[in-house]
């Protein structure tokens, strides 16, 4: 077999493990964003019946975040 033919050969076998693992890849990303989607579905629905069942308590915690946040804004913005 000649080098340019063995050449072609190894680039077309790295070529095939390359698009495998990939593939693989692909799929393995896939099933992780559905997992997420449905666990983001989760915490929604427990975060509205939380709400729900303690609204003023989820006032609260929503009034501190907003102000935690906009202090931290502001420190960062003011640099």
């Amino acid at each position: 077999m000649k080098n340019k033919d063995k050449a072609s050969h190894y680039a077309h076998e790295a070529f095939d493990k390359i698009a495998g693992a990939s593939s693989k890849a692909s799929e393995v990303l896939y099933d992780k964003g559905e997992d997420l989607k449905i666990a983001e579905q989760i915490l929604r629905k427990q975060c509205r019946r939380y709400v729900r069942d303690n609204p003023i308590t989820a006032l609260g915690i929503a009034a501190t975040a907003g102000f935690l946040l906009s202090q931290l804004l502001k420190s960062t913005l003011n640099r």
